[in-house]
């Protein structure tokens, strides 16, 4: 029986011909993720085990993006840990004040995850990679802590979901109303330590943007992971962001997917979610007229360019009123005497 991408890339990273769905196995780590609030608890962990270092300080990324700047003193102890534990490993990618961004768009940003991959990351989101052909998933952080310590994991084989994703979308929808889509149809269980493994002509109008949300998504359905095969654009990215060489997988012809699903991009709506789960979907036409006090837009699953600016630009305001909106922007200054400062800016910008 052939073999799914993630059972193949799994298998070349637990030195196995083959593995199948529900196996045990042990595997190589490319990289481990950890952030401000998951990072300590794994540190302390790892600490216990009395460990003489790191197993590679190239694999291994911190990131302080959630406290910081700090909120208070807790949370700047949080920092602190990380930042003691980085210098004292000398770990290389690790990025504070001034130069971390949001995890999971910095990361591949940086060129730190390509295709063939095995990452876990001790934050849930971590699925994010799986849209440059990586296999990554979430973890705690006691899996972390025994990453960073030995640079190995073990995982049950997922069993896999194929989303067959074909036609254009409009002009005005995006990976993450494609993502609420599949939410809303199979629930947030729907997935449940699967692979959501996504296929098909539709993923050749998907902006490398797109696909990061979607894949970011996967946990939101259950999922172990999502992933994307490797095609031209994801090569470009890579060879763009990455000097790291990457390997690309396939599905085998015969592998074995649960469950299949076929989705007409073509036919989508704008889909958003309401209280209180990610399920809980309504296209626009069925939302209503409803106030909105505050939106949020830049979160570790969409908080990218071209998705920050379809989540700014209103496609269905009025044309005769233009929309006018203020956008507040925290900015870190170095200066030589006093360490980072951080300046508030506000803009009103019309469209």
């Amino acid at each position: 029986m052939g073999m799914t991408m993630t059972q193949k890339i799994l298998a070349a990273h637990a030195g196995l011909p083959s593995v199948s769905a529900g196996q045990l196995i042990e595997a190589d780590l490319d990289l481990v993720l950890g952030n401000d609030i998951t990072s300590p608890v794994a540190i302390h962990e790892m600490d216990k085990m009395k460990v003489d270092g790191v197993f590679d300080k190239d694999k291994i990324a911190l990131v302080l993006d959630h406290f910081v700047p700090n909120k208070d003193i807790k949370s700047a102890q949080h920092c602190k840990c990380v930042r003691e534990f980085a210098c004292r490993h000398d770990i290389t990618n690790y990025f504070d004040v001034g130069e971390m961004g949001i995890e999971h768009a910095l990361l591949p940003e940086k060129g730190l995850t390509v295709a063939g991959d095995v990452i876990i990351g001790a934050d849930s989101h971590t699925c994010t990679y799986g849209a440059l052909g990586a296999f990554s998933t979430g973890v705690g952080s006691t899996d972390m802590a025994a990453g960073m310590a030995t640079g190995k994991a073990w995982f049950k084989v997922p069993a896999a979901i194929k989303f067959v994703l074909t036609g254009k979308p409009a002009k005005w929808i995006s990976g993450k109303d494609i993502i609420l889509h599949i939410i809303g149809m199979i629930g947030v269980d729907g997935a449940l330590y699967k692979s959501m493994e996504f296929v098909g002509d539709g993923i050749s109008y998907l902006s490398m943007d797109d696909r990061f949300t979607i894949a970011n998504m996967a946990i939101e359905a259950g999922g172990k992971n999502g992933i994307f095969p490797v095609d031209d654009l994801a090569k470009e990215y890579m060879e763009a962001h990455s000097k790291r060489p990457y390997v690309v997988y396939e599905a085998d012809e015969d592998a074995e997917y649960e469950e299949t699903y076929t989705i007409d991009l073509s036919t989508l709506k704008p889909t958003v979610a309401f209280p209180h789960l990610p399920e809980n979907t309504k296209t626009i036409d069925e939302v209503g007229d409803i106030k909105i006090d505050q939106v949020v837009i830049g979160s570790c699953t969409n908080g990218r360019k071209t998705l920050l600016v379809k989540g700014v630009v209103n496609p269905y305001a009025n044309e005769k009123k233009p929309l006018r909106i203020k956008i507040r922007m925290l900015y870190s200054v170095k200066s030589s005497d006093s360490g980072s400062r951080f300046i508030s800016c506000s803009s009103n910008v019309t469209y």
